[in-house]
């Protein structure tokens, strides 16, 4: 799953509208002298690609220490240490996915109506298929029956079997039998969908606790990945969803979708520095390779060339 240079290219047209309002709005501001103006200007540049009021200040009050400190003689040079501030941030949540070299790994996968989540389930099963691995997957968003369908097709895409019952059915049932095949047929991989459940509403948070508990008590402990489907578009809505969907379930990671469809691509920081949940995957498009491990360097290179 490493990022070739086809991938960074469309990292970096994904990230166009961002870069467009972030990276030349520095360039503008580092074009004379460097002074408190200067770094009022990137801070609020920061802020409008929405890394958030908290995480911007933690990286500028960082830049303006080194640049104290280190004298810098030349704009490029601050671009740089800037960039450096930015990747202290991101690397210590770029971790890969939990996936056990032997045995069963499941994992659940959270998030509201829209973000993406049905499709960045198929396009995983899609990839773990192809990597030689036995998928199955279940279709516990019963909630709306277009949910079970999309993933029906892609589990036919995919050419891996789809666990689902009819609409309306009990999800925890639909995930207790996505276990018991796995289990039976001798999976490597199981991802379980669940309603796209806004994170307000207290019965479908419930029902989500439930399906977690069901799959934990059928496989015997912790599933490898719990992971909520962020939609990058969202903006400083996504922290909230993460913080409310967390104290439901324990989140293991972030899968950020849609970074092409945003300026507001600085979401990545902001969650990596207010959360400090892993950002585990993004995507930047519709094809079923576009969902990669998330690599900050190549992130803040898109970012800001």
């Amino acid at each position: 799953m490493a990022f070739g240079g086809g991938w960074l290219q469309r990292l970096r047209e994904g990230l166009a509208r961002t870069r467009a309002g972030l990276a030349e709005r520095v360039d503008a501001l580092l074009g004379g002298r460097i002074d408190e103006e200067v770094f009022e200007g990137l801070e609020e540049a920061l802020i409008q690609a929405d890394t958030g009021v908290a995480t911007t200040m933690r990286i500028m009050d960082a830049l303006r220490e080194r640049v104290r400190r280190e004298s810098p003689r030349d704009a490029s040079a601050v671009k740089a240490m800037l960039q450096e501030e930015i990747l202290a941030v991101l690397k210590p949540v770029a971790r890969p996915l939990n996936v056990k070299p032997e045995g069963l790994t499941a994992m659940l996968i959270v998030g509201v109506n829209g973000a993406g989540k049905t499709t960045s389930i198929g396009k995983l099963a899609y990839r773990f298929r192809h990597e030689g691995r036995r998928v199955i997957v279940g279709a516990a968003d019963t909630f709306r029956a277009a949910a079970i369908e999309q993933l029906q097709a892609w589990g036919e895409r995919a050419g891996v079997p789809v666990i689902a019952h009819q609409a309306g059915a009990d999800p925890a049932a639909v995930a207790f039998d996505a276990a018991q095949a796995a289990l039976a047929r001798g999976a490597d991989i199981l991802l379980v969908d669940t309603a796209g459940r806004l994170q307000t509403r207290t019965n479908l948070m419930e029902e989500l606790k439930k399906v977690h508990r069901v799959l934990k008590e059928r496989l015997g402990g912790e599933l490898a990945e719990v992971l909520l489907v962020l939609d990058a578009t969202t903006g400083q809505n996504g922290l909230s969803q993460a913080r409310l969907f967390g104290q439901a379930v324990p989140l293991s990671g972030i899968i950020l979708t849609k970074l092409d469809g945003t300026a507001k691509g600085g979401i990545v920081i902001a969650i990596a520095g207010e959360l400090g949940l892993p950002v585990k995957l993004v995507g930047v498009g519709e094809s079923v390779d576009d969902l990669q491990e998330f690599d900050p360097e190549a992130f803040v290179k898109a970012l800001f060339s």
